[in-house]
């Protein structure tokens, strides 16, 4: 009888634990949902884009996640080969201590733990350092406003497509230029110097003769904060024009749809990339350019495709509006088939009726190098020749053109592949050499 009151007692008590434990579980639930309410994320949409390009396996994706704490390679080739093969983005901000002056990407200081303010939001763009990815790297380097350039300290400098990127960035106008000699982990200080003045030797004859050079290691976390110390103080926000017609680069697209997916329940195509000019709200009726392919007399034909803006997403969160700036995303009402796999990388989105021309063919004024850029040995440029082909890109578009006439101040090419542009952008060329399409020079267009 008393082992009986003794059970009914502690099940009693049980019972008050169990009740005090969930009314403070709904109470902080509740407290939760108040804070939530009064302080919802606010988007800080990005001020530039800021790509990681240099060798194969210097890197540069470890660097992205050591930035931003974004892994970008999940594509499955990507994860099984380990290398970069198509372009990833990771938004970031860059905070600094009002107390001791540290740079960090957190909101509370690492080295003294007090109040941080912001100083700069901006979008990594991580680039394919591998030679049969150039395409890619240059459709990179055409939306971006600045670049860190990976040199690895344990191998000598410059490596291969050390010199092709570096000549990328100086064919595409980049002028806001970092180098990063990063694995110092790996090396002696005097091996260091020996890389750090490789380095400056390699510079010394380009437009980023005085461009910073930051020893860090990635891996082992050394070096990050004058690292994005040097960012903040070197890389300048480029003056933006929201007037114009508003055009976005499209550098992703994506079928957001889980597999299994009933058709009541699924989301329109998303278009990854970045504003060139303009702003898009959402509710615009928007065109994409050059569109999908369709045959006609046994012709291949691009036809525009239109739609409807649904969603905007930037800084890792949804906005009514977006103008320039770092990477972004809009949601549409294409069918999701239609975008799934990077299908319409390349393409421009504008209003229609305001959009660039669309070329099947370009006459070019063209500027050839001495030397072709990434190979090994050193292989001069020789003129082009008619029937040549040729792999062309501009903007974020990647095409390949057949030579018909190879005279230097009309090159007129025939494309595979139509292109968005307009008379006076730069288009740069690389030449099959050997097994690889390698960077030979670029032309404009007339």
């Amino acid at each position: 009888m008393v082992a009986k009151k003794k059970t009914e007692a502690e099940s009693s008590t049980k019972v008050e634990v169990k009740a005090e434990k969930t009314e403070k579980v709904d109470a902080k639930s509740s407290q939760s949902h108040v804070e939530s309410k009064k302080a919802p994320k606010v988007a800080i949409q990005p001020e530039f884009n800021l790509a990681l390009v240099g060798h194969v396996d210097h890197g540069k994706t470890t660097l992205t996640e050591r930035l931003s704490g974004k892994w970008t390679d999940t594509h499955s080739e990507e994860l099984k080969k380990g290398i970069t093969i198509r372009l990833g983005y990771a938004d970031l901000s860059i905070y600094k201590c009002a107390k001791c002056n540290f740079y960090t990407t957190k909101e509370k200081c690492l080295k003294c733990n007090g109040i941080t303010e912001r100083q700069k939001t901006l979008s990594l763009v991580d680039a394919p350092g591998h030679e049969s990815l150039m395409a890619t790297m240059l459709a990179g380097a055409a939306i971006v406003d600045g670049a860190l350039l990976l040199v690895a300290a344990n191998e000598k400098c410059p490596q291969p497509q050390t010199k092709e990127h570096l000549m990328a960035l100086q064919i595409t106008g980049i002028k806001n230029v970092i180098v990063v000699q990063n694995k110092i982990d790996l090396v002696s200080r005097e091996e260091a110097l020996e890389n750090y003045n490789q380095i400056r030797e390699f510079l010394k004859d380009t437009p980023f003769k005085d461009a910073p050079v930051v020893p860090i290691s990635a891996r082992a976390n050394v070096n990050i904060d004058l690292l994005l110390k040097t960012i903040v103080e070197k890389v300048k926000i480029p003056i933006r024009d929201t007037t114009k017609d508003p055009i976005m680069l499209v550098a992703r697209s994506f079928d957001i749809n889980k597999p299994g997916s009933k058709p009541n329940t699924l989301t329109g195509g998303v278009l990854g990339g970045t504003v060139k000019q303009g702003k898009f709200k959402i509710g615009d009726d928007i065109e994409i350019l050059p569109g999908y392919m369709v045959e006609e007399k046994n012709k291949k034909v691009w036809k525009p495709l239109k739609a409807k803006v649904t969603a905007i997403f930037s800084g890792g969160a949804p906005v009514p509006e977006i103008s320039p700036g770092g990477s972004m995303a809009l949601g549409t009402t294409l069918d999701p088939s239609i975008v799934k796999s990077d299908s319409l990388t390349g393409s421009l989105v504008g209003i229609s009726g305001k959009m660039p021309q669309v070329y099947y063919s370009i006459i070019l004024d063209t500027f050839l190098l001495e030397r072709v850029v990434g190979s090994k040995e050193e292989v001069e440029v020789k003129p082009l020749a008619k029937n040549e082909m040729l792999m062309l890109n501009v903007n974020s578009s990647a095409t390949v053109g057949v030579v018909l006439d190879p005279s230097k101040k009309n090159t007129t090419c025939v494309l595979r592949k139509p292109i968005v542009a307009s008379p006076g952008d730069r288009i740069t060329i690389s030449r099959r050499v050997g097994d690889r399409f390698r960077l030979i020079g670029y032309g404009i267009l007339k």
